[in-house]
């Protein structure tokens, strides 16, 4: 869900970079809210700094507590209390808008004033009087590119709500002033006003045709099942970045890539192929994920980095080209008859509750990088599965085992193996030779509790992970 095509990583959550991976200052090393002190600064600090340990030492309790309550409210511990609450809010308001797009194509009473729910149709309608069905219940709403236009026309708002947020901050600002700054910012990349406007519609259309795909793939299958194969757009982001963008070849994705695949393979079939209407549905989420992905990496490609203001103005250009043009193409498709819409009984509550949180859903992924990490954002996009796998069970009564559930193990393991990042091994050495030390200094300490030649004094060689033991005698010395 972020703006270009960098992908944040499990490590490194801002996102790749090309800057070295690992940066050895005087504070450490720095990546991300995961930084920790290396080893090499951590020897050059005992070896420098030795006057500065003592008294750290010597406060015993009260240092430790004074340091504890500092790293827990760092700017690295704020940003990641800040990430969970924006993961949080990501995930509640992607599956609030999923479930109430679902709502809409509920078969509902053709009695207005009867006292009935709204039915979900399964696919297998095997043992089910589908006559009695039809007879009782209509499909009042089977509009997917009405729904698109209407929860599109929602992102005129981004750049209202950007100056909202500009004025409460510097109330000097006028809208001339923000809205003359972003327009600036575009000049200077060399966009004249046509062409700025074409890759505006351009990619207007490939908004509108990805958000079209997944809102009619909710029409065939659960919101669960949709949501996990759109979790897959992370892997056409990196095949894409690496293809487009040059981005660096790491094998880990490639694999996360075929392991993607293979849980869509088996989503796609889970009822069979014949007579079932899943793969088709499985065909549109996963079009729609590619096409998400395609729009990050474009933007990237063609716009580049781009300020708060950019990226406000021009989703509200997108929504604007939206309101304004594909008008007609709804109309068109209610007097053919494609798209069924019965305004006395139109779901309003639904059908803006989902505009509402997709909207909420959008503002998080382009803006919430100001308060924390790109890498809480797009665990949204999978902790979302399970909230709504959740909902599916209570409000549907549906069933996730065989290759529903592989499927989503899947796509899911290979999620968060595109997060891996590029100098992962490192990673891995680091967090082993970690290992290696505790072992040694817990099998050392047990040692001197049972020694009795005297106490032992423990010096870890950062050089080599291995720890050497010296026996110290009552005075103080070392033997």
């Amino acid at each position: 869900m972020t703006r270009d095509g960098d992908i944040p990583t499990i490590f490194n959550p801002r996102g790749r970079s090309r800057a070295p991976s690992v940066v050895v200052t005087e504070e450490g090393v720095a990546n991300g809210p995961f930084a920790h002190t290396d080893s090499v600064s951590s020897q050059q600090e005992s070896q420098g700094a030795g006057d500065l340990i003592a008294p750290t030492q010597q406060c015993g309790l009260a240092g430790k507590l004074k340091s504890c309550s500092t790293s827990l409210c760092s700017k690295s511990a704020r940003k990641i209390y800040f990430g969970i609450w924006v993961t949080v809010c990501v995930t509640a308001s992607w599956v609030g808008a999923t479930h109430c797009i679902k709502y809409l194509y509920l078969r509902r009473p053709k009695d207005i004033e009867a006292d009935a729910d709204p039915v979900l149709i399964p696919h297998d309608t095997t043992g089910i009087n589908m006559t009695l069905v039809q007879t009782i219940y209509t499909a009042s709403y089977q509009a997917p590119f009405f729904t698109t236009w209407f929860v599109t026309n929602w992102t005129m708002l981004f750049f209202p709500l950007y100056f909202l947020c500009r004025i409460s901050n510097r109330r000097c600002e006028s809208m001339p002033d923000i809205l003359t700054e972003s327009i600036r910012d575009f000049r200077d990349k060399g966009f004249t006003a046509v062409r700025f406007m074409t890759r505006c519609s351009l990619f207007c259309i490939l908004w509108v045709g990805t958000n079209y795909m997944y809102i009619l793939s909710l029409r065939i299958l659960l919101a669960t099942d949709v949501m996990a194969l759109f979790a897959t757009n992370v892997s056409f982001v990196y095949l894409l970045s690496w293809v487009i963008l040059h981005e660096q070849f790491v094998g880990i994705r490639i694999m996360a890539v075929i392991i993607c695949d293979t849980g869509v393979a088996l989503l796609a079939y889970m009822d069979g192929i014949t007579g079932s209407p899943t793969l088709g549905g499985v065909v549109l989420a996963t079009s729609a994920a590619a096409g998400s992905a395609i729009y990050k990496v474009l933007f990237k490609k063609v716009i580049g980095e781009a300020t708060y203001g950019q990226v406000a103005l021009f989703f509200s250009l997108i929504g604007m080209l939206n309101a304004a043009f594909l008008w007609p193409l709804c109309l068109g498709l209610f007097l053919m008859g494609i798209e069924t819409l019965h305004w006395d009984m139109l779901p309003w509550p639904a059908l803006l509750t989902s505009s509402i949180l997709s909207l909420v859903a959008n503002l998080l992924g382009n803006f919430s990088v100001v308060l924390t990490y790109d890498l809480f954002i797009t665990l949204g996009l999978i902790t979302a599965v399970p909230v709504s796998a959740a909902l599916d069970v209570v409000l549907y009564g549906a069933s996730f085992e065989g290759m529903k559930l592989a499927g989503m193990i899947l796509i899911g393991v290979g999620f968060f193996l595109v997060m891996f990042p590029d100098n992962w091994p490192d990673y891995i050495t680091r967090l082993l030779r970690n290992i290696i030390m505790l072992s040694h200094s817990a099998r050392w300490s047990r040692r001197s509790r049972h020694g009795s030649n005297g106490p032992r004094s423990h010096v870890v060689d950062y050089r080599t992970g291995y720890i050497r033991s010296h026996l110290r005698s009552p005075s103080g010395r070392v033997r």
